[in-house]
C-alpha cells in the first residue's frame, strides 16, 4: 500500500476534517441573526441547528459502510460535493423552510468530514501510529471551531448573516478541489465487505461489544455537553448579556483551544498511559468543570468567563479523552474500521443533535437550561468513561494462591 510521503496528503486529510466546524460551529453566531430575520422562536431556530447535527449522525453511518465496500476516494468525493451544494442553497435561502432544506443537504455532505478523515488515517499510517494520527486530525479539526465563530462574527457584523453561508460554500469548493487532487485510494483489498445484509450485521456486532459501545458512548456523550454549552452560549451572550457576534466568535476560540491543549497533550501522552486511563481522565476533567460552572451559575454568577473557562475545561478533558477513545473503538474490529468509524461520529453527532434541541426546547432566557443539559451530559459523560476500566479490571486474571 502506498504511504503518505508529503505534507500535500496531509494537508488534504487534516482539511476535510473541516466541513463539520463549518456546518456546525460557525452557524452558531449566525443563529440569532436568523432568529431574528424570519422572526422565530428559540426553539425553531435551534432545529436548523440540531437537524444539521441529526442529519450528519444518520449519514456518518452511510459513510463508514460505503466506504469499507467502495473505496474511501469516491465517497468522500461525493460527500464534499453535497457539502458545498448545500451550502449554496442554504445562502439564497428566503424562509426558514429554504434554510432548514439548504442545512440539511449540506449535513448530508458534512457527514463524510471526520469519519473518513478517521479511516483514511488508520489505512494509511496503521494500528501502530493511529492514536497519534487521530490526534493530529483532531487539532487541525480543533482549528476550524477556533476560528469559524470568530469569523462569522465578522462577516456578519460587516456584510449580513448570509456572507457566512456563502463562506461555507466557497470553502467547500476549495476542499473539494484539493481532496480531488491529492488524496488517494486508502482502502486495503483485503478489507471488502461486499453485501448490504453484512453491513448491517457489522453495526450489531461491534454495538454489542461492551468495550466498542463504552467509547463510542463516552465520545457522543463528551460531544453531547459541548454543544449543550455552545448552543447555550450562543444565545446567553447575544440576547442576556447583550455581546455582539463578534465578540462572541473571540470568546467561542475557549471552546477549540480546549479541544487542541487536550488532543496535543493525548499525543504525547499516548504511549505512557493506558487507552482506559486517558479517557476515564478527559471524563473526570469534565465532570469537574460542569459542577463548577453549574454552582457559580445557580449562586446568581454569570459572565461571559462563566461560560467559556468551564467550556474551555471541558473541551480539554474532551481532547484528551477523544483519540484514545476512538483508537480504542477502532482496534474491536480492524476490518470494520470504516463501519467501526462512522458509527462514532454517529454517536458524537445524534448526541449533540439530542442535547443542544433540549437546550432548545428548555431554553427560557435565563442560563437555568444550560445547568440541566450541561449537568446530565456530564453525568453520562463520565458513567461512559468509567465503564472501560471497569471491563478492563474485570479481564485481569485472578492471581495464583500463595
Amino acid at each position: 500500500m502506498r504511504r503518505p510521503s508529503d505534507i500535500s496528503f496531509i494537508a488534504a486529510l487534516g482539511s476535510i476534517t473541516l466541513i463539520g466546524p463549518l456546518a456546525v460551529h460557525l452557524y452558531l453566531p449566525v443563529m440569532p441573526e436568523v432568529k431574528k430575520a424570519f422572526a422565530i422562536s428559540e426553539a425553531l431556530v435551534g432545529l436548523t441547528f440540531s437537524a444539521t447535527l441529526l442529519v450528519m449522525a444518520i449519514v456518518t453511518l452511510v459513510y463508514g459502510s460505503l466506504s469499507d465496500r467502495y473505496g474511501r476516494r469516491p465517497v468522500l468525493l461525493t460527500g464534499l460535493i453535497l457539502f458545498t451544494v448545500g451550502g449554496a442553497v442554504s445562502a439564497l435561502a428566503d424562509s426558514v423552510a429554504g434554510l432548514i432544506a439548504g442545512r440539511i443537504i449540506q449535513a448530508l455532505g458534512a457527514g463524510c468530514g471526520m469519519t473518513l478523515a478517521r479511516v483514511i488515517a488508520r489505512d494509511a499510517y496503521g494500528a501502530d501510529r493511529l492514536v497519534k494520527a487521530i490526534a493530529y486530525l483532531s487539532m487541525a479539526y480543533a482549528l476550524g471551531p477556533m476560528l469559524s465563530p470568530l469569523f462569522a462574527g465578522i462577516l456578519i457584523d460587516t456584510w449580513g448573516w448570509r456572507s457566512a453561508l456563502w463562506f461555507t460554500a466557497l470553502s467547500g469548493a476549495a476542499i473539494t478541489a484539493l481532496a480531488f487532487v491529492v488524496l488517494y485510494e486508502t482502502r486495503p483489498a483485503d478489507e471488502v465487505v461486499s453485501t448490504p445484509s453484512g453491513v448491517w450485521r457489522n453495526y450489531a456486532v461491534l454495538i454489542a461489544h461492551p468495550r466498542f459501545t463504552a467509547f463510542v458512548l463516552q465520545t457522543g456523550l463528551s460531544t453531547a455537553t459541548f454543544y449543550a454549552m455552545a448552543a447555550a452560549s450562543a444565545f446567553l451572550m447575544k440576547d442576556y448579556l447583550g455581546r455582539s457576534a463578534t465578540e462572541f466568535g473571540l470568546y467561542f476560540v475557549f471552546f477549540p483551544v480546549g479541544l487542541f491543549a487536550g488532543n496535543l497533550l493525548s499525543s504525547v501522552l499516548s504511549h505512557r498511559f493506558s487507552i482506559e486511563t486517558m479517557v476515564l481522565t478527559g471524563s473526570v476533567i469534565n465532570m469537574a468543570a460542569v459542577i463548577s460552572q453549574s454552582a457559580l451559575i445557580l449562586a446568581g454568577y454569570l459572565n461571559p468567563l462563566i461560560i467559556f473557562i468551564p467550556g474551555f475545561l471541558v473541551t480539554f478533558g474532551q481532547g484528551l479523552a477523544l483519540p484514545n477513545a476512538q483508537a480504542g473503538a477502532l482496534r474491536v474490529m480492524p476490518a470494520l474500521a470504516g463501519t467501526a468509524a462512522g458509527t462514532g461520529v454517529f454517536f458524537q453527532s445524534f448526541l449533540g443533535a439530542v442535547f443542544s434541541q433540549i437546550y432548545g426546547l428548555l431554553a427560557d432566557g435565563t442560563p437555568i437550561p444550560l445547568v440541566i443539559t450541561a449537568s446530565a451530559g456530564a453525568v453520562l459523560t463520565l458513567i461512559a468513561g468509567l465503564t472501560p476500566v471497569v471491563l478492563k479490571l474485570r479481564e485481569r486474571p485472578a492471581p495464583m494462591p500463595g
